[in-house]
């Protein structure tokens, strides 16, 4: 634990607690903090929106990236070879759209890999046996097990790397073991008559990544030829449909509540449906911030994301650190008015320790025009896209 600096003092006009009863001359709360919402913080209020910028130059800036104008660019049957949309030393951010059986292995020797079925379904052999996908799976692939796929419909997949590291579950602290999903309800591969049914006498290849280049080892036979085993160190299937949401009807809770996997320098999250915070003195968007300790990545995969403005399924949005950034002004505005009590939405948020790099790939489905979607009309309101 670090021993962080800690005066907790109150100026000028200012709400009893955080993210409820704003004060009307100071609705627009801003949160400063540290440690990816788990260290100090402070909340501003201000009387205009901490987002009303006119004008933006220089390199950072929030991004916003359609990546369903991606098609050739990341179709294959290896994973390899897939370029990266965002990448640190300790993450790769990519997209894989898979529309054939693989017809090798693949192996992860730089370390665990996460994929979400944002499309399509599939069965998925590995080590441990064999599991059907389909939309809405997170999949953890330990670092150095064998697997392919066979779709059995065109597949779109997010693909989250922990470079030299492993995922793991978030601590769950005062709800408990079994909240948000029950351990319980993590899938793992069958040694079942598919997974038999697939081994063969055929010779194989493995495609193996280490220091992102690749070298392939061949077998007379299928290796994936694995008649039982036992252990706690597997390849886990997760829905996103078996994730229960925490909740409160009287207060906005932070991202790190949906934590749903922890390595030791990002975080994965996922945004799933649930009620509104229905409490009248109650936030109902996420609040503006400024999280400067971590970049964020949301990868949009279905619903209505109450939020944002003209955002799709299959969009990734990119805020940086170094800014404040939240809900947009129509969004802003229909939380005060509490014109939803339901949200849809179903989104799977990074959040890094480590600052990420933009790969090329995006360049031709970025929107340069998303660091204007903050502005609201007005007089003084720039048309410039800077």
């Amino acid at each position: 634990m670090r021993n962080w600096i800690s005066f907790p003092h109150r100026e000028g006009t200012h709400s009893r607690q955080a993210h409820a009863d704003l004060p009307e001359q100071a609705i627009y709360e801003r949160e400063l903090g540290r440690a990816g919402f788990f260290g100090p913080a402070t909340h501003m209020h201000h009387k205009h929106p901490p987002t009303d910028w006119v004008g933006w130059e220089g390199p950072l800036r929030p991004r916003a990236f359609d990546l369903n104008g991606l098609q050739e660019e990341i179709s294959s049957l290896s994973p390899w070879v897939m370029p990266d949309i965002l990448h640190n030393a300790h993450c790769r951010y990519r997209v894989w759209r898979l529309a054939d059986a693989m017809p090798f292995l693949v192996r992860n020797a730089d370390g665990d890999e996460l994929l979400f079925i944002h499309e399509g379904s599939g069965e998925f052999y590995c080590d441990y046996g064999h599991l059907t996908l389909k939309e809405g799976d997170y999949v953890v692939i330990p670092r150095g097990t064998m697997w392919r796929i066979e779709p059995a419909e065109p597949m779109f997949i997010l693909m989250i790397e922990a470079t030299d590291d492993s995922y793991q579950l978030p601590d769950k602290g005062l709800v408990g073991n079994h909240a948000i999903f029950d351990p319980a309800a993590l899938d793992v591969p069958a040694i079942d008559p598919a997974f038999l049914a697939q081994q063969d006498e055929n010779p194989w290849s493995l495609q193996i990544k280490r220091h992102n280049q690749v070298s392939v080892v061949t077998w007379p036979f299928n290796p994936l030829d694995a008649q039982g085993w036992h252990g706690d160190l597997c390849v886990v299937r997760l829905n996103w449909r078996d994730i229960r949401p925490l909740m409160s009807h009287r207060y906005h809770l932070p991202p790190s509540a949906h934590s749903t996997f922890v390595a030791s320098r990002f975080v994965v999250c996922t945004f799933v449906p649930r009620p509104i915070e229905s409490d009248p003195g109650a936030l109902r968007v996420p609040f503006y911030h400024s999280n400067d300790d971590f970049d964020e990545v949301l990868f949009y995969h279905a619903g209505d994301f109450f939020s944002r403005d003209n955002i799709e399924r299959g969009m990734v949005t990119f805020h940086p650190a170094g800014f404040t950034h939240g809900p947009h002004p129509k969004a802003f505005a229909a939380g005060r008015a509490h014109a939803k009590t339901f949200t849809d939405e179903v989104a799977v948020m990074l959040d890094t320790r480590d600052a990420l790099s933009v790969g090329g790939l995006c360049e031709g489905v970025e929107n340069p025009r998303y660091v204007n979607s903050w502005l609201r009309p007005g007089p003084s309101t720039a048309p410039s896209g800077k």
